[in-house]
């Protein structure tokens, strides 16, 4: 079925239509009509109006913002003001966005229709709930910035439920993968020893370790300062000795350049582990393993070693509790295997179920404090 010409449906399958058509001046115009029936009256008025030489309320002459020019706002907004991560991974981000809504006028782009691209991004590039929540947070970043610079009224990303993300997953280095890890290193690339034991020992984020400079590093007062972290907050790290020693056998080597890490030759920042750590990885045959994984590895260690639950909320900079509870199993089998060493101690008297060991220890005497 051919659809009446200069009436048009956007988005696809949104039930909003749109019409276009030239007015007075000779110049084409596009606009949001409603429903259907709507957009058929309102062509048949806008086509009178051209043939009289009516000119369009002011309202009309503003042009028709589209959703791309909030995602270029966005993109500038993330690179003057956000940690973005040394790998700018946000761009594949956006062009994931501009080629499935950049086209889109702005006031256009409706709550189901963000849900409706979430769902088929979500199902075409197999992504996880966490990735599909980025992605949402990304557009409703760049329509609130959108409301703010008056380019549109409206965030209708705000109206999009987040799926439900399972954080549950906890991957730490065993001992024997971590030899198998360091013996790789040693033989692929020793100089990227002291990477592996910083990010071991205090539990920074890949961005946070990777974009580290020696001005915020203090290896008198052994802290480094992280002056602008993922939740926006200034974080002071302390260095054990282990991390101490690796910044310092990093310092001894480096040339003048202001970044910590960088690469063999000393010429440029290192952005990223990825040259060097899945050569690594496979060459230890460790799998399901990836970098940050090193970062559950310091709070997995930290609450068996008896760090508490608070503290390690501060090491790791989490805003709320919630994401360090998830460590909290581990202390609970910490203190197990504590108690559980009574055992030999209660059975030692040859008493083999739980009513001869009351009854042994009823037959002892009381002894006095």
């Amino acid at each position: 079925m051919v659809g009446q010409k200069g009436i048009f449906e956007r988005p696809k399958a949104s039930a909003i239509w749109w019409i276009r058509y030239t007015d007075a001046e000779g110049r084409e115009r596009r606009e949001k009509a409603g429903t259907k029936s709507t957009a058929k009256l309102l062509y048949q008025k806008r086509k009178q109006h051209a043939l009289e030489g009516r000119k369009l309320p002011e309202k009309l002459r503003t042009r028709s913002i589209m959703f791309g020019e909030l995602l270029n706002d966005a993109v500038e907004h993330c690179e003057r003001d956000k940690v973005i991560g040394p790998n700018k991974r946000y761009t594949c981000r956006i062009d994931l966005l501009r080629k499935g809504l950049g086209g889109v006028p702005a006031d256009a782009v409706t709550p189901q229709h963000i849900a409706r691209w979430v769902a088929k991004a979500k199902k075409e590039n197999v992504w996880k709930p966490a990735t599909c929540n980025r992605y949402k947070a990304f557009v409703s970043l760049a329509f609130r910035l959108g409301v703010e610079n008056g380019k549109c009224t409206s965030n209708p990303a705000r109206a999009v439920r987040r799926l439900r993300e399972n954080n549950e997953r906890i991957r730490f280095l065993s001992s024997e993968e971590e030899i198998r890890l360091r013996a790789a290193i040693q033989t692929q690339c020793p100089d990227r020893l002291a990477d592996l034991d910083i990010a071991l020992h205090t539990g920074m984020r890949q961005s946070e370790q990777y974009s580290a400079t020696w001005k915020n590093v203090d290896l008198v007062a052994k802290r480094i300062t992280l002056p602008r972290t993922k939740n926006f907050d200034v974080r002071h790290i302390p260095l054990n000795r282990v991390a101490l020693a690796a910044f310092q056998l990093i310092q001894s080597k480096s040339s003048e350049m202001p970044r910590v890490f960088c690469n063999a030759h000393g010429t440029a920042p290192l952005l990223n582990p990825r040259y060097w750590w899945d050569d690594v990885i496979d060459r230890a045959e460790i799998s399901d393993f990836h970098w940050h994984d090193l970062r559950h590895t310091f709070a997995s260690r930290s609450v068996m070693a008896g760090v508490d639950l608070r503290t390690l909320q501060q090491l790791l900079g989490h805003k709320t509790m919630q994401m360090v509870c998830r460590y909290a199993h581990l202390s609970m089998s910490h203190e197990l295997a504590a108690v559980e060493r009574l055992c030999p101690v209660v059975f030692a008297t040859g008493t083999r179920t739980g009513t001869d060991v009351i009854e042994a220890f009823e037959s002892q005497p009381l002894q006095a404090a």
